[in-house]
């Protein structure tokens, strides 16, 4: 996983293709080559190889769009599903997070409830899993989203560390919403995948680094 955030970041280093990738990370819908270089003012043909490079490493997928009998298949691109988030996302989905927050607060939602909420992604994002190593797959997820895990293991028990939270703008407003989001979602997603058991998280509430242990056996 380090490797392949570092492949990433390498790819996204050349100034044309970390311009191409934050159009496509704002764009409503997958972009042709030709309206992604219309936007930026370039070729298509400059465009393409970039875009193709992105794909290659995993940051974009591509569309085909048959045109019939006449005129060559239009290629459509977007992110790639576990494209790893860079802080691009439209202004308006920090604000709707921080208002959904404020919005459950105000209604009284407890700590259980968002635990429930969390479970329920976390059964969601469970049944797509093929790695029978529950730990792995949990630290495969947790990379996906974004917490930068790191793994401390021995025969039979894990710590998974969280060295980088996506949610602590709103964890550090409302932690018991918030980590006990996370906290369904990990439990559930955990108890769903089977070969492991979680015998503590760690929030911002318990004053504790935030990670989760688990026993494996």
């Amino acid at each position: 996983m380090p490797d392949r955030r570092l492949a990433l970041l390498k790819t996204l280093g050349d100034n044309t293709r970390y311009a191409i990738y934050l159009e496509l990370a704002r764009a409503a819908s997958p972009r042709s080559t030709a309206e992604v270089a219309d936007t930026l003012d370039l070729h298509p043909n400059t465009v393409r190889p970039h875009l193709e490079r992105m794909r290659d490493v995993g940051l974009l997928v591509v569309e085909t769009e048959s045109q019939g009998e006449v005129g060559r298949p239009q290629h459509r691109w977007s992110l790639a599903p576990d494209a790893p988030s860079l802080g691009l996302e439209p202004p308006a989905t920090p604000m709707l997070a921080a208002m959904l927050v404020a919005v459950a607060d105000a209604a009284g939602a407890t700590a259980e409830d968002a635990r429930e909420a969390g479970g329920a992604q976390g059964r969601a994002a469970a049944a797509a899993v093929t790695d029978d190593d529950c730990v792995a797959a949990l630290v495969t997820e947790l990379d996906r989203l974004g917490f930068d895990p790191a793994l401390a293991a021995d025969d039979d028990s894990a710590s998974v560390a969280f060295t980088h939270c996506p949610f602590a703008a709103y964890a550090t407003a409302n932690p018991q919403l918030v980590c006990n989001l996370h906290r369904g979602m990990v439990e559930a997603f955990v108890e769903t995948v089977g070969g492991a058991r979680v015998t503590h998280f760690g929030t911002l509430i318990d004053r504790r680094p935030c990670q989760v242990e688990l026993v494996t056996r």
